[in-house]
Parts: C-alpha cells; sequence; structure tokens
C-alpha cells in the first residue's frame, strides 16, 4: 500500500494486487480495514473510524483509488463515479492483452453477472438482468505478440474490462478467469494507472497516476510512464521517442505554451530534445532524442533530408492532377509571420518540393497524402494554398467561410487544422549512432472521419 495523497477529506492510495478492497469471505486483510488501521494510528483516532468507499477494484487488480475521509466527501464523489456523468471522474486502465486488436475500439455489450461462478457474460440485448456495458482503448505499445492498451471505461460493471476484451478476441495476460490460455499463478495485467476526479471540497480537478511493476508489464516500462503523462508513442527506446502528438499541443518550450510535449516528456524521462517542430495545430508524429548523441544523429539526418515524412490532409477541392510534384518558391515574410510562396524563383526564396496524391474526394473537399522533399516553414500549408486548394481549418493561409462551413464540423473536431503527420521512415548513414534503426517505418493512422 503506497499513500499518494491524504488530506482532511480524502485518501489517494495505490491499491496492491491480490488484496481485496473490503472484507469478502475469505477472511483476507483488505484495503479499507487496512486503512483505517493506518489512519487510527497516525492521528489517534479514538473509536470507530470512518472510510468511505466510492468505488472498486476487481480483487487481482491493482491501482490508483481514492476513500472519503468524511460522509460529506463521500456524498460528493460517489455520483463523480457514477456512469454517463460526463464531469465526473475518469478512470483509465492499462491492459497487456493476447490477440490483435486494432489500433483503436470502442466495445459495447450486454453484461450479465452470474453470483453462482463470480463471474460476468455477455449476453444478447434484452436479457433479464444485463447491463449495458462501453469502453473503448487505443494500442499503445506491440511487442513479443502482446499488446498493451490504453483503456477507458464509460460505464462500471463487474468485471467489465476483462469480460469485454476477451470477448472481442483480446484476453488479457494472466486472467484465470476469463482468459483460457492463463498460466496458474500468472498476475493478471491489468492496472488502474489514472483516476482524474473533482476534490470533493476544494472543487479542484486533481489526477493521480502509478505505474504497475515487473511480469507481463516489464517490457512496455517506457509506454507506461508515457500514459501517466498523458502521452502517446508509436516507438520509443533508449535513446528515442516518437510521438503521437494531439493537435493543439505546442512541440519545444522554446515556442511557448503550457503543457508541451517536451516538458512532459522531460518529467517523464530525465532528459529530451525536440529534432523537428509541427504546428501547434497539427497533430501527428514528433520526434525526440534521449540523449546528446541520439539528438546529434537525428539533427544531422533532417538536415540532411534522409528521414521521409509523410502527412496527411484536407483540402478545399480537388487538387489537379491527382498525383504530382509541387515545386515552388517560399520566402518569409516577417511583417505578416507568413510564407509568401512563388511558381518561378525569387531574391531571397527558397525552393520548395512537396509530393501528393490524391486518395479521395467527395462533398467538395479531398483527403490528400503529401511527402516533404524539402522541409520549410510552412511548406504544405503554403503550398496547397498556393495552388487554390487550402487546407480545412487553415485560417492562416486557407479561407475563413470554408473552414466555418458546418458541412465539414465533423472532419475537425477541437476546430483542429486538418493536416497531420502520419509516416516516418528512418534513414541513417553507415557509421551513424543510429543505423540500428535504419529502415524503421512508423505510422499513425488518420483520416479525419472523411
Amino acid at each position: 500500500m503506497k499513500i499518494l495523497y491524504e488530506d482532511n477529506h480524502i485518501l489517494v492510495v495505490i491499491k496492491p494486487v491480490n488484496v481485496p478492497v473490503q472484507a469478502d469471505e475469505t477472511g483476507d486483510p483488505d484495503l479499507l480495514n487496512e486503512l483505517k488501521a493506518y489512519i487510527k494510528e497516525k492521528y489517534g483516532k479514538p473509536g470507530e473510524v470512518y472510510l468511505g468507499l466510492v468505488h472498486r477494484l476487481d480483487r487481482p487488480v491493482g491501482g490508483v483509488m481514492v476513500f472519503a475521509r468524511t460522509s460529506k466527501a463521500a456524498s460528493r464523489l460517489m455520483p463523480q463515479f457514477a456512469e454517463k456523468n460526463g464531469a465526473g471522474a475518469a478512470k483509465r486502465y492499462a491492459a497487456v492483452v493476447t490477440g490483435e486488436p486494432p489500433e483503436a475500439a470502442k466495445l459495447e455489450d450486454e453484461l450479465l453477472r452470474d453470483d453462482a461462478s463470480h463471474s460476468s457474460l455477455i449476453v444478447p440485448e434484452g436479457t433479464e438482468g444485463a447491463k449495458h456495458a462501453v469502453l473503448s482503448f487505443e494500442t499503445a505499445a506491440k511487442k513479443n505478440g502482446l499488446t498493451l492498451l490504453d483503456v477507458s471505461l464509460k460505464t462500471g460493471r463487474h468485471h467489465q474490462i476483462r469480460a469485454q476484451l476477451a470477448h472481442a478476441g483480446y484476453p488479457i495476460w494472466g486472467d484465470q478467469r476469463y482468459n483460457p490460455a492463463a498460466v496458474p499463478g500468472e498476475q493478471i495485467a491489468l492496472f488502474a494507472y489514472s483516476l482524474s476526479f473533482e476534490h470533493p471540497v476544494l472543487k479542484e480537478r486533481m489526477t493521480f497516476t502509478a505505474v504497475p511493476e515487473g511480469g507481463a508489464w516489464a517490457p512496455f516500462r517506457d509506454e507506461l510512464l508515457l500514459l501517466t503523462a498523458g502521452l502517446r508513442s508509436a516507438y520509443v527506446d533508449r535513446d528515442t521517442a516518437v510521438l503521437i502528438k494531439p493537435a493543439g499541443v505546442t512541440v519545444a518550450e522554446a515556442d511557448g505554451g503550457e503543457a508541451t510535449l517536451e516538458a512532459r516528456l522531460c518529467g517523464v524521462f530525465d532528459e529530451a530534445y525536440p529534432v523537428h517542430r509541427l504546428d501547434a495545430m497539427t497533430g501527428g508524429l514528433v520526434i525526440f532524442a534521449r540523449n546528446p548523441k541520439a539528438k546529434e544523429a537525428l539533427d544531422e539526418a533532417i538536415k540532411q533530408r534522409t528521414i521521409r515524412k509523410t502527412y496527411r490532409l484536407i483540402v478545399k477541392g480537388r487538387p489537379r492532377p491527382d498525383s504530382g510534384r509541387l515545386r515552388l518558391y517560399a520566402k518569409k515574410d516577417a511583417s505578416s509571420a507568413l510564407v509568401r510562396v512563388f511558381d518561378e524563383p525569387r531574391g531571397g526564396a527558397l525552393e520548395m518540393i512537396t509530393d501528393y496524391r490524391v486518395l479521395d474526394s467527395k462533398n467538395g473537399v479531398s483527403l490528400v497524402e503529401a511527402d516533404l522533399v524539402t522541409g520549410r516553414t510552412h511548406q504544405i500549408r503554403a503550398s496547397f494554398a498556393h495552388i487554390g486548394c487550402p487546407i480545412l481549418g487553415d485560417d492562416k493561409y486557407g479561407i475563413r467561410e470554408f473552414n466555418r462551413d458546418p458541412a465539414y464540423r465533423k472532419l475537425r473536431p477541437r476546430n483542429a487544422l486538418c493536416l497531420a503527420a502520419v509516416e516516418l521512415e528512418f534513414r541513417f548513414p553507415e557509421g551513424s549512432y543510429l543505423e540500428r534503426l535504419n529502415g524503421l517505418t512508423l505510422r499513425a493512422e488518420e483520416n479525419f472521419g472523411l
């Protein structure tokens, strides 16, 4: 048992695995009574200690839990854990599973608790006593035939994650109840790594995290640390970290903004250095070095243009022809913080080359994939605006009326720019410190809902 936070109103702890939350028929020591004993001894409380149980974790599952130290706190915390409360508590779980789960999915099932077997069953809709169960997950990493999932619960049912993932074909490693291939003695790889809620008295949003150790978790140590910082990775090793940047987040501390990727990554690892940038409203793959040697090798590869970068974007209209090369010339205009684009060479203008191909086109917009041959400021945004196909959501180079058109609202949630870095291919010269990464190709799918 580890205490993460305590005050006069709440107690936040890491529940150990294989410890029941409250007393059961086994008579084994339980977390609730252990915590009551802790409070009684630490604060010299006479008589019975009050500690409110506002949510639960299965006995074999470890992770972050909050308890209420007063009935008033309990009455304010419990509704936050009720289903369909969007402003309520948010629980995230890490799970190591077998099978071949997709990159992301939402599971909806009818779940029936079977008290005789202490299990939950997936049953047809309309089954008496069944309850609707909803969860979503994203794949965080795949190694050695196992997959690390980041799971978000939308409802809170008995054995929900274990039963739903098993039914979908992705049983949890070591789950003795729902995974037929589990070996006796294996520890289930399910852990509540993050818990967010509003403090019952201070009214402040609080988030607490923890990382599971050993066993099936060991190969995923770095990815688990990234999850606790709210970061998703496409690849991570001792030298590099390729993150999947959400739109609206700044990459480097030097570029300003709060909670930059660089700051969050440095909070997880000892050091981290951004080696290239994405605009704040552009999402997708971005590379960080984890030490000076890796930074030097990556900087040289970026300079020599040996790292291939591919983007996807939604543009107005349809570029003609359907595939080709845009060879343009760009000159920065410092007074307007824009790039001016020309068809022919101009004094002070730099050559700007982009290869592209149209993947789909409908309802007046097109999904385009583009490879950067050169790497100029705002290259893709300025180039496609110049040929009359501005990117959806680009108020700097595009058309405001197009960006605000309700017909395209579903394509750009959170008012994001419809531009994302979707593929990186690493190439390093012989003798480079990162030569071992040659040929590594990383991809983050993004179709913007088109």
